[in-house]
């Protein structure tokens, strides 16, 4: 018997692993950490050896995430790999090529093009960021197919048909859940977990669940067989609200993402091409001065 095997019959589930981004992002952090904390001036410096070198090598791994963009639109690149490597190299070079860069400069602010370069960076890193995450949020996980508003529509309104029997012995349920969904539908698309779809979804909730035990407790006066059953009723009827209200604030995040993802479409090429210019310049004043 393995180890698996054991865990299952006694009951018991395997621990969750990891995911390679999760672990990615958990060394990127640490060593970000690092670099704030440990005073490199005293060890590095831009203009020579260690610190000239990861300038170097940071600027090129800046270069190299062009390749992605240009694998995706010309047919004729199929030859160097497939644009779903490349999607997964680019996202791990936006993060080392930074990196690389905030050991170079010390976390430090220098002279006016080196602060341009250095913010410029910053800036598309952090828009890689957001897009990374808008991107995984509209897809079946980081690089599968893209899901869409049609599906998630499909599958809220498979839920509405399912029903239950608690759904059915409560007056006015089927018409406050209608009421809900369409309060979270309306909500202000903006970036999601914070946004006017979560809070909406969160208050309405709980007034479901109010309002779930108020109509049960109502009914359990005058109904004997609901006042026996009326703690598997509230447990059915709650999963049932929160699979509904689940579904209804899925389709107002996405399509809240769907929108901003759009939108990141259209600002990142132009500020990658501020970087690459900014740091263009910086190479450039740096050598002859």
């Amino acid at each position: 018997m393995n180890a698996t095997t054991a865990e299952s019959a006694a009951g018991l589930s395997p621990a969750p692993k990891m995911s390679a981004a999760a672990v990615g992002l958990l060394l990127a952090t640490v060593v970000i950490g690092l670099g704030w904390f440990v005073p490199l001036r005293d060890y590095i410096t831009p203009r020579t050896g260690l610190g000239y070198t990861l300038g170097i090598v940071g600027g090129s791994l800046m270069l190299v995430l062009l390749i992605y963009p240009a694998r995706k639109r010309i047919p004729g690149l199929a030859f160097i790999g497939s644009a779903r490597w490349w999607f997964r190299f680019h996202m791990a070079l936006g993060i080392a090529g930074p990196i690389c860069i905030l050991y170079h400069c010390g976390y430090r602010t220098g002279a006016t093009n080196s602060n341009v370069a250095l913010w410029s960076m910053i800036i598309v890193a952090g828009s890689g960021v957001i897009g990374r995450y808008l991107y995984s949020r509209i897809h079946f996980g980081l690089y599968g197919s893209r899901a869409s508003l049609s599906e998630l529509h499909h599958q809220a309104s498979n839920l509405k048909t399912e029903g239950t029997g608690a759904g059915r012995l409560l007056p006015g349920f089927g018409a406050r859940l209608d009421q809900s969904e369409k309060l979270i539908s309306m909500a202000i698309p903006l970036v999601p977990q914070a946004n006017s779809a979560f809070v909406m979804w969160y208050l309405e909730r709980m007034r479901v669940r109010a309002f779930i035990k108020r109509t049960l407790r109502e009914a359990a006066k005058s109904s004997l067989a609901i006042s026996e059953h009326r703690a598997t009723l509230l447990a059915a009827a709650c999963r049932y609200s929160d699979a509904r209200l689940g579904a209804s604030r899925r389709v107002a995040e996405f399509r809240s993402c769907e929108r901003l993802f759009s939108l990141w479409h259209i600002l990142h090429l132009p500020l990658f091409g501020m970087l690459f210019v900014a740091g263009i310049v910086h190479v450039i004043a740096v050598n002859i001065y």
